[in-house]
């Protein structure tokens, strides 16, 4: 999932660079998202190994 958020933040700086300010937004969006989730899944699991013990 973070592979994938690195992605889209790839192609919004791409976009941003060239011109195409929706693309840019709504990569940078999409990648901001996924680095949220992969962060809490990240915590999450985490925790979980930690209560494991």
């Amino acid at each position: 999932m973070l592979y994938y958020a690195l992605v889209f933040l790839v192609v919004a700086l791409i976009a941003g660079v060239l011109g195409f300010g929706g693309i840019a937004g709504a990569s940078a969006s999409i990648a901001q998202i996924l680095f949220f989730i992969f962060l809490v899944l990240f915590i999450v699991s985490i925790a979980m190994r930690v209560l494991k013990r």
